[in-house]
């Protein structure tokens, strides 16, 4: 496909790493990426739900942010901690102010509390590179507040979303180019492309479409028969 007519710009995708229960940790002096910690709403209730887990706890237990308080695992290594929401938001705008210092605000957009898109167009001069910005912003956001984050790059924020979902969660920082699509994410089964939900992944399965270059290699004209609008928008 020829791409030459389409935006590209340096966009990020951050995406703070069990963001709740990574700043419990930070709280108590504990390591976010060994400690398990289970965040719940309320402590006193055996059906809270678990807002988040830190990664240590998900590996070894295979706990999930929506197990429930009675599920945990009988372990004393593990911390349970009510969650504080104006801690977290407190965080979340530190966080954004860090990132002020590098881009106009209007090169911010918030996606939720732990997730962000920034594009940093123009910056090459005085860090380098995109990939060469995103380890700058990952190695400040640890240093100075314990964090840790993984960051998609592309040239849109549909990449660079994609991208940090699929690579960036297991290698810390993960690109995905126009040029790259057929290679990174055609293979990719749809339902776990950002957008596409169950109900949607089943009517294209229905219609034999399984992997994403399936989709992109589909009659636009059946999928606007079959989805309207929203055909055109998946081709």
């Amino acid at each position: 496909m020829d791409y030459s007519s389409f935006p590209k710009h340096n966009v990020l995708c951050i995406d703070m790493r069990s963001f709740y229960a990574s700043i419990e940790c930070v709280k108590r002096g504990l390591d976010p990426m060994t400690t398990m910690l289970a965040v719940v709403g309320d402590k006193n209730r055996s059906g809270s739900i678990i807002l988040a887990a830190s990664p240590a706890l998900k590996q070894r237990h295979g706990v999930k942010n929506v197990s429930r308080y009675f599920e945990l695992p009988k372990d004393p290594a593990i911390y349970v901690v009510e969650a504080k929401m104006g801690d977290y938001v407190n965080m979340s705008m530190q966080i954004t102010k860090l990132l002020h210092h590098y881009v106009p605000k209007e090169a911010i957009h918030p996606y939720s509390v732990d997730e962000m898109w920034i594009t940093v167009d123009g910056l090459e001069e005085l860090y380098g590179d995109a990939h060469h910005v995103a380890q700058m912003l990952k190695d400040e956001i640890y240093d100075t507040m314990g964090l840790t984050c993984a960051i998609g790059i592309g040239d849109n924020k549909f990449l660079a979303k994609v991208v940090m979902d699929l690579y960036a969660k297991k290698t810390g920082i993960a690109t995905c180019r126009y040029q790259d699509v057929e290679r990174l994410l055609w293979p990719v089964p749809i339902e776990k492309i950002w957008g596409i939900g169950k109900q949607l992944t089943t009517h294209l399965n229905r219609m034999g479409i399984v992997y994403l270059g399936q989709l992109a290699n589909h009659r636009l004209d059946r999928l606007q028969k079959r989805f309207g609008v929203i055909g055109e928008q998946l081709y």
